[in-house]
């Protein structure tokens, strides 16, 4: 048998070890993906706050936020001395047989934190399997006898096949087998979704949708509903009994300048909130749906059926505890607060780069801490580069906008230290998402390099990129 590796190991491994087990036990086609840019040829030393220092000592200011986990940045102090104390006292884990504290308390702390009823939670590991867990207990709640489920044109709920089954990002390209009965409706738009109601009337006025499954604020394609759309959707499913549940997995604890999206509106209160990401602090994968009290109720809440929706580590306890650290940090720092404040700077400068690279940028938009650009797709011209890319790549649908949008991220992370994104939805926009701790000094420093990199002009950050890919 080969020898095993551990943690120690994998500290000394160089990035071309790294990069052959990744494709030997991993996936190839990862490495050749994430290789094609800078950071896909380095490898992370630490990182602390909104900065990665990697193992060559460059430091990077990372302007993901982890893709909306790193609310707090990099390893929160506060939430390591959480970890560490749970640690420490040799807390147990995870019992079935045992009542846990913590999930308790966390329940508790989301009850009086959140609008109205939403006081029954339940956590499981990731956002998908909070967004599944959701539509089971919609299901449920009817006792199996509707058999539709709505959501948008723009969806992302995740990838596992129930949540894929909600979700209409071209990300999910290959026809995955899906839940029976889903249905669309376009996005912010009241009558598309009456529509889509009537299409599933029953004979007796009633209707055969059991939830409809919403993003307030889509955050892979930086759009938001209105609040007249969402008093409509609500209304709506009043009136037919349906439940209606708020995907923020992305949006929530303060992303957009609310603690979450929906909370912006008074008196707006879903049957269901989803929320994961950040809500483990950027340290523990745990995530959560909590439900007004008389649709779990009338699900769940009898002997026969208490166990009929579970998992093995639901209430993990370290996980349960930076849960209730991280959202303590949230509420105590005032995070949506934060969000408000690096959303007018950064809605403002990136507003003002848009004027400036008018050919370049299309448009700038988002909210809070939560912003981006949509990117122009480039001239003709660059049909002739494209050329130069393998067949895979070649054949893309939306090849031109991610090799312009690629090109920027590459450009800003070699040539200024500026780790980016694009969204993975319709559109693919650059997006720019700090942490809620950024200070403005770094979000000034992201605009500086943004405005130095669209000066290249698109198509020499495009020629760089490709031959960058068809060299390396």
């Amino acid at each position: 048998m080969s020898e095993l590796l551990d943690a120690e190991a994998c500290e000394r491994l160089s990035i071309d070890e790294v990069h052959d087990l990744h494709r030997r036990h991993v996936s190839r086609s990862q490495v050749t993906l994430i290789g094609s840019f800078g950071f896909g040829r380095d490898l992370v030393d630490h990182a602390e706050g909104c900065w990665i220092t990697l193992r060559d000592g460059r430091r990077v200011l990372d302007f993901t936020g982890g893709v909306g986990v790193l609310n707090h940045g990099h390893n929160h102090p506060r939430i390591l001395a959480a970890r560490r104390r749970f640690a420490e006292r040799k807390s147990m884990e995870v019992h079935k047989n045992y009542l846990s504290p913590y999930v308790a308390a966390l329940g508790h702390n989301l009850a009086m934190l959140l609008p109205g009823d939403l006081n029954i939670a339940y956590f499981p590991n990731s956002g998908a399997e909070a967004v599944e867990g959701a539509l089971k207990l919609a299901y449920k709640y009817h006792r199996g006898r509707r058999g539709t489920v709505l959501h948008t044109d723009i969806a992302f709920h995740g990838k596992l096949l129930g949540a894929g089954s909600l979700t209409a990002s071209p990300e999910i390209h290959f026809p995955f087998p899906s839940l029976p009965g889903t249905d669309r409706f376009a996005y912010d738009d009241v009558d598309s979704f009456a529509l889509a109601l009537d299409r599933h009337r029953t004979g007796d006025g009633g209707s055969d949708v059991y939830a409809v499954v919403l993003e307030p604020f889509s955050a892979s394609g930086l759009r938001e509903c209105s609040e007249e759309f969402l008093r409509a959707v609500r209304r709506m499913c009043d009136e037919l009994d349906i439940v209606l549940v708020f995907d923020e997995v992305f949006t929530g604890w303060g992303r957009t300048g609310s603690l979450f999206h929906f909370m912006r509106h008074r008196d707006l209160i879903p049957d269901v909130l989803v929320t994961s990401k950040s809500f483990g602090g950027g340290k523990a994968s745990i995530s959560g749906y909590v439900a007004r009290e008389h649709v779990f109720r009338r699900a769940y809440d009898n002997l026969a059926d208490a166990t009929l929706h579970s998992t093995t580590y639901h209430g993990f306890g370290e996980e349960t505890v930076t849960a209730l650290e991280a959202v303590a940090i949230a509420v105590e720092d005032d995070y949506p607060a934060r969000a408000r404040h690096i959303g007018e700077r950064l809605g403002n400068g990136l507003a003002k780069l848009a004027e400036t690279h008018h050919r370049l940028v299309a448009a700038s938009t988002g909210r809070g801490a939560l912003h981006g650009v949509f990117l122009n797709a480039g001239p003709a011209r660059l049909d002739r580069i494209t050329r130069l890319l393998p067949g895979p790549f070649a054949r893309d649908p939306q090849l031109r906008a991610k090799l312009v949008t690629g090109a920027v991220i590459s450009a800003l992370y070699h040539d200024h230290d500026v780790l980016t994104y694009y969204g993975s939805n319709h559109g693919l926009p650059l997006i720019a998402a700090p942490p809620l701790i950024a200070e403005d000094e770094e979000i000034d420093l992201f605009l500086t390099a943004l405005d130095r990199v669209l000066d290249k002009g698109i198509t020499r950050l495009v020629t760089a990129f490709v031959k960058d890919r068809v060299t390396a």
